[in-house]
């Protein structure tokens, strides 16, 4: 009989990218892309996040379905680049990537941590924001191998 975990690596654990985008300069409005170029240790073209290789938030990514959790709990509409992440994913639960490498596209990433909401969501979206978000703002990645990542394209996780 096999245990919970072998059976768990079993399950094929993929997604895909429902929304991608970058801003060109810190607190400057989202560019919403079709494609993007991942780059080691460096992020996303276009982007404004801080390269090299410690920079733990080169990449954000948000759940799809946490903007529907988050719009009801507002009772308003939030999209990606209202929540200021560069990727959304879809059916793929990203808190169990956890420690884990994952491909999107051609490029290969690595999660670095949680994205918490911040002050400043609730200054730019209103009360309620920050208590919405809780639970619901994906996670960081770093890339460790570069790549273009388009619409559509899946996310797999790779193996341990």
């Amino acid at each position: 009989m096999k245990t919970l975990p072998e059976l768990l690596a079993e399950v094929p654990q993929t997604g895909h990218v429902r929304w991608i985008g970058v801003r060109p300069e810190s607190r400057g409005h989202m560019l919403e892309l079709d494609a993007v170029e991942a780059r080691r240790e460096a992020g996303l073209t276009g982007d404004h996040a801080r390269p090299g290789p410690r920079n733990a938030r080169q990449v954000t990514l948000i759940q799809w379905e946490h903007l529907a959790v988050a719009s009801a709990l507002l009772s308003r509409e939030l999209s990606p680049a209202d929540l200021r992440r560069n990727i959304a994913v879809a059916g793929i639960n990203l808190f169990s990537l956890k420690g884990r490498r994952f491909r999107i596209g051609q490029a290969l990433l690595e999660t670095t941590g949680w994205c918490q909401p911040c002050a400043r969501l609730e200054e730019r979206l209103g009360p309620g924001t920050f208590q919405a978000m809780r639970g619901h703002g994906g996670i960081t990645a770093r890339v460790i191998e570069g790549g273009i990542i388009r619409l559509l394209d899946l996310v797999r996780v790779e193996p341990a």
